[in-house]
C-alpha cells in the first residue's frame, strides 16, 4: 500500500506531449498522397548504414517514433532490399560496405530510389581522406537526391524523400526511361493512376 499512497502523493510526473512539427505533418500528408497516386500502396523503405557514426540512423529512428509517426502516412521500413521501393543510405562508404550497398542496390526492384542521408552520405563529412573510405554514395551507386546535414533533422529527412518520389513523378531519377515506363504501364493496367 505504500506504493500508491506514493503515487497519490507525488500527482502526475509526466510531461505533456507538444506533438510533431506541424510542417513535417504537412510533409509527410504529401508524401502519402504522392505515394498513393504512383505506387496505390504504403512507400517501402530499406535503410542501409554504409559506415555512418549512428547519427543520421537516430534521426531516421525518430521519424518511425510516436512525434513523426511515419507509418500512419503510409511509409515502412522493410527488411529485404527486395521488398523495397526507397533506399536511404547514410554514411560515407566504407571499403567494407561498398560491394554490400552495391548488391543492395541491384537486389532493389525498378523503379528504385536513392537518398543519401546527411553530410557523410554527400560529401564524406569528417572521414573524407580516410583510408578506410572509399567515397560518398553518389561515387558508388546512382544517387536521386542527397539531404545535407550532420545530422539532418526528421523533418528534412522527410523533404528529402518528398523531393526523391517527385522525381520519380517527373521521371528524372536515377532509374528515369523504360523502368519507370514499364512500371506506369502496369499500374494503369490495373486501373490505378
Amino acid at each position: 500500500m505504500s506504493l500508491l499512497s506514493k503515487i497519490w502523493k507525488t500527482g502526475l510526473a509526466t510531461e505533456l506531449s507538444l506533438g510533431g512539427d506541424p510542417e513535417a505533418v504537412e510533409i509527410a500528408r504529401e508524401i502519402e498522397k504522392r505515394v498513393q497516386r504512383l505506387l496505390g500502396r504504403a512507400l517501402a523503405i530499406r535503410e542501409v548504414d554504409a559506415g555512418s557514426c549512428n547519427g543520421c540512423e537516430l534521426e531516421i529512428g525518430g521519424l518511425t517514433g510516436p512525434v513523426y509517426d511515419m507509418e500512419r502516412f503510409g511509409m515502412h521500413f522493410v527488411a529485404s532490399p527486395r521488398h523495397a521501393d526507397m533506399l536511404l543510405v547514410t554514411g560515407p562508404v566504407t571499403r567494407n560496405m561498398e560491394i554490400p550497398l552495391r548488391r543492395t542496390y541491384e537486389a532493389t526492384p525498378a523503379p528504385k530510389l536513392v537518398v543519401a542521408v546527411g553530410d557523410c552520405a554527400k560529401t564524406c563529412g569528417v572521414f573524407r581522406g580516410s583510408y578506410a573510405v572509399a567515397g560518398p554514395v553518389d561515387r558508388i551507386i546512382p544517387v536521386d537526391v542527397s539531404i545535407g546535414g550532420c545530422p539532418p533533422e526528421p523533418a528534412d529527412i522527410l523533404r528529402g524523400i518528398l523531393a526523391a518520389i517527385g522525381r520519380l513523378e517527373a521521371g528524372t531519377g536515377a532509374q528515369k526511361g523504360a523502368a519507370w515506363g514499364k512500371a506506369s504501364a502496369l499500374l494503369q493496367e490495373e486501373g490505378r493512376p
